[in-house]
């Protein structure tokens, strides 16, 4: 059996849930090609999990101060290139595709009538059990169109339906998983770096280690400035008190499996971090603000722990159910899924 395996590379937290299942495949000894889109080949970093892996510039959003800025994504979109790698990508030798919100594999398997499942977060909104504080009849079909799939299985933090699944975070071994009290993680890689430096200079009682796609490592006082490093962020994910992000799914993801607390600041006009913010504040496991506002982060810094929750490391019986090709049958694999999450 041979997989297409394509993957948003917009963010990371789709390239971090794709590292767990690559992990799966390899030890499964398992033929998987991976495709990303979404970014720049050189602004990938820490890919080994995926060894020859291709990569085109698909869709993706501009962004200028933590603001999605419509005009000019749709300037820089170049459609025509898109179509055309579209066309010209051959998926007829893959048994299927596994997509997680790729629009070009997922494309050209629908071209070729090649089976397409697609399990994503964004899966998890065409779900009418999963919450939304947004109107989302038109956003419900740009999924469905973005990344076309014949099967839907959407990731989530609690089972709303059926179809959906919890997250797979990987165990990692730390060199000092002890939480610093006040060690505070931040990562708002669409916020402008020095308006974040600005934000975070008035609390000199934290040591704040903000990576982000701008930074050299340096230290300014107590702000640690720290380039783009899976192993790094992981590290001081594990010591940290808590985390101040964007609202990505995948980190926020991490963040409740080590009960760290979160404070999130959502991409302003992406409806998804949107729904994310306000998915954790009704949990009660995330403060939220809308701008960098000092006020929130003091009321963030005496905010208890989160206590942890035991999303899954393994992703084997996704894989099994995969190889199987019963794609319309979840309810046992959500169940067994489910069942251990100390929800």
């Amino acid at each position: 059996m041979k997989i297409l395996y394509g993957i948003q590379g917009t963010g990371n937290g789709h390239i971090t849930r794709a590292r767990v299942m690559a992990s799966c495949f390899k030890k499964l000894n398992i033929d998987v090609d991976y495709v990303f889109s979404g970014r720049a080949n050189k602004d990938y970093f820490d890919m080994h999990d995926f060894a020859n892996y291709k990569s085109f510039r698909g869709l993706s959003f501009n962004t200028k101060n933590g603001q999605v800025k419509s005009l000019q994504t749709v300037k820089n979109a170049r459609i025509c290139k898109l179509v055309k790698d579209i066309k010209s990508f051959d998926v007829k030798q893959y048994d299927f595709v596994l997509n997680d919100f790729e629009p070009i594999t997922a494309w050209a398997a629908k071209r070729a009538g090649v089976p397409v499942v697609g399990i994503s977060h964004q899966a998890a909104f065409l779900s009418n059990s999963v919450p939304m504080f947004s109107r989302g009849i038109l956003r419900k079909s740009l999924i469905k169109y973005y990344a076309p799939a014949d099967t839907y299985l959407g990731v989530h933090w609690q089972p709303f339906a059926e179809n959906i699944i919890p997250p797979f975070i990987a165990h990692h071994e730390h060199s000092n998983p002890v939480a610093i009290i006040n060690k505070v993680l931040v990562y708002l890689p669409f916020e402008n770096l020095a308006s974040i430096i600005d934000y975070l200079k008035d609390f000199p009682e934290k040591e704040f280690y903000c990576y982000h796609p701008d930074a050299q490592n340096r230290s300014l006082g107590n702000i640690h400035l720290r380039s783009p490093s899976r192993s790094d962020f992981l590290n001081d994910l594990a010591n940290t008190s808590g985390v101040i992000g964007n609202a990505g799914f995948e980190l926020a993801s991490e963040a409740l499996k080590l009960g760290k607390k979160l404070l999130l600041k959502p991409l302003d006009g992406q409806f998804e971090q949107s729904e994310n913010a306000q998915t954790l504040l009704t949990m009660g496991m995330a403060h939220v603000m809308n701008y960098l506002n000092p006020q929130a982060l003091d009321d963030w810094n005496n905010a208890p722990q989160n206590r942890q929750i035991n999303y899954p490391s393994d992703p084997e019986p996704l894989v099994d159910w995969l190889l199987q090709k019963q794609w319309h049958k979840t309810q046992l694999l959500h169940r067994g899924l489910w069942g251990s999450v100390n929800l």
